[in-house]
């Protein structure tokens, strides 16, 4: 299984009234993670977009057992469980700096043919890529 894990600080245009993290910012979180863990073992997504693959997700599943504030240095760590083939399923896990897991979530995506929106196949180089985890 593929792992990665990067941090991320939350930044002030990122919370509420309250201070917290406004829960629709989890999903770029998210975002950064899938993108930099594809850029750690070398492969670019926007390479594969401009090879006219995209990336569409299909299904976002998430929970909340705690609040991000202001300045945390959250860690982001993220998970591809099964080898990907049409279909693509990342788990992520955000935990704060004392260490708690305050916030779980899955999304699966599809690969796409941008021109014609229809499904297409794992690039073969991040197939190959990706092997060596499954």
């Amino acid at each position: 299984m593929y792992q990665y894990e990067i941090q991320v600080r939350v930044r002030y245009s990122e919370t509420d009234q309250m201070g917290f993290v406004y829960y629709g910012n989890y999903a770029a979180y998210f975002e950064v993670a899938r993108v930099e863990a594809f850029r750690a073992i070398g492969w670019s997504y926007k390479k594969m977009e401009d090879e006219g693959i995209g990336m569409p997700v299909l299904s976002m599943n998430i929970n909340y057992q705690g609040p991000a504030k202001y300045d945390d240095l959250l860690t982001i760590k993220v998970s591809i469980p099964e080898e990907p083939r049409a279909r693509i399923k990342f788990v992520y896990e955000i935990i704060n700096p004392l260490g708690k897991v305050i916030n779980s979530a899955e999304t699966e995506l599809a690969f796409m043919h941008m021109q014609t929106g229809r499904p297409a196949r794992i690039p073969k180089e991040l197939s190959d890529l990706l092997s060596s985890y499954y």
